[in-house]
């Protein structure tokens, strides 16, 4: 076993990437945390795995997510530090919008600089992800109040680089059940984890304007839920009444991707986001995508898929409820293939089998 895998959240695309990463390299061995309660394992999970993880002196890398203190795992195992360590951010911290702002949260995006300071290599899925970062450090170092470090954008960003979240495209051609029904109502999907952050109140309130209009169509509202739901779906499952097809998160992802195929329209109303797999999936499966025009969506997406207000995003769908033929015929002009695990499998595989510079 050379390449260690440490994932402090186990699950969604977190749980997608590092299971990739185990089956593409033999060499491997994967730790995880279920993913749970997401502040405790920022701040609780170095020590679990310090203790969990046995000492091995083959390994070479330890490729880890910034939800880990990887500062804190490696002054518990000094063995650790020896490794060339990569670092991954499916998110960041220091743009990471909290519902009310406490001092204790100063520590999330702290601990993530640090950890970058400790990483050999830092990995973003964006570019919009990595600008986000770095240029942030500055100010969020402002939060302190005197004896402020200096120069660390420049200390970190020599070690940063951009590798796209890399998306397994499933074979769909034997579930793809789309057909050029003029007469079916449009179809809305909106596959994202229901946390606020993800800005459900937006979506809905589209949704029942739509509905007071008496626009026919229907929705499926998809993704995974934690242990706090926003009050926002039962009230809009109530209110949407006969125009829900599937409600709720659909583990098998035959089934995920069944559904996926049959919607027309994939909509982001997201408050946050530094990559977005679900809606790259719902647009290879023949999704028309409507994402707001700011965070990383103007980098995946051609500008015509793009929305600047939620009357914008209205107006769309109510002329697609109209005309759903507009989105059913349309062929998505982006190009998805470099999101794909075959166009990025050599560059994660060339991530995990560099030795690091140190002879151990």
């Amino acid at each position: 076993m050379t390449v260690l895998l440490i994932e402090a959240f186990y699950g969604g695309s977190h749980k997608q990437l590092v299971d990739l990463l185990q089956e593409e390299m033999q060499e491997s061995v994967l730790f995880t945390l279920p993913a749970k309660k997401w502040h405790w394992r920022a701040r609780t999970a170095a020590l679990y795995f310090a203790q969990n993880v046995p000492v091995n002196p083959n390994y070479r890398i330890l490729f880890a997510s910034s939800v880990l203190n990887l500062t804190e795992l490696v002054a518990l195992r000094p063995d650790f530090g020896k490794l060339k360590k990569v670092l991954y951010f499916h998110e960041n911290q220091l743009t990471y919008p909290v519902k009310k702002c406490q001092e204790r949260d100063f520590q999330y995006g702290y601990n993530q600089i640090l950890s970058c300071l400790v990483a050999d290599v830092v990995v973003f899925n964006s570019a919009y992800n990595m600008e986000s970062f770095l240029t942030s450090i500055g100010k969020f170092m402002k939060l302190m109040p005197d004896h402020r470090p200096k120069d660390l954008e420049k200390i970190i960003r020599p070690k940063c680089q951009v590798l796209y979240f890399p998306v397994k495209f499933s074979n769909i051609s034997s579930i793809l059940t789309r057909l050029d029904d003029q007469q079916k109502p449009l179809h809305i999907v909106w596959p994202h984890r229901w946390e606020h952050d993800k800005d459900p109140e937006s979506f809905f309130k589209v949704l029942l304007k739509m509905k007071e209009m008496e626009l026919s169509f229907h929705v499926s509202v998809l993704g995974e839920t934690f242990t706090d739901v926003p009050d926002i779906f039962a009230e809009a499952k109530k209110a949407l009444g006969l125009s829900v097809l599937h409600w709720g998160y659909l583990p098998s992802k035959d089934e995920y991707f069944q559904v996926l195929c049959m919607a027309d329209v994939v909509i982001s109303t997201a408050k946050h986001e530094f990559f977005g797999v679900a809606m790259i999936e719902a647009v290879y499966c023949g999704c028309y995508p409507l994402c707001p025009k700011a965070l990383v969506y103007p980098e995946i997406f051609p500008a015509e898929y793009l929305y600047s207000t939620p009357e914008q995003l209205f107006k769309r769908l109510q002329n697609f409820c109209k005309k759903p033929d507009i989105v059913r015929k349309h062929l998505y002009k982006g190009e998805l293939a470099r999101f794909s695990w075959a166009a990025l499998r050599g560059k994660f595989r060339s991530l995990l089998t560099t030795e690091p510079k140190e002879d151990l």
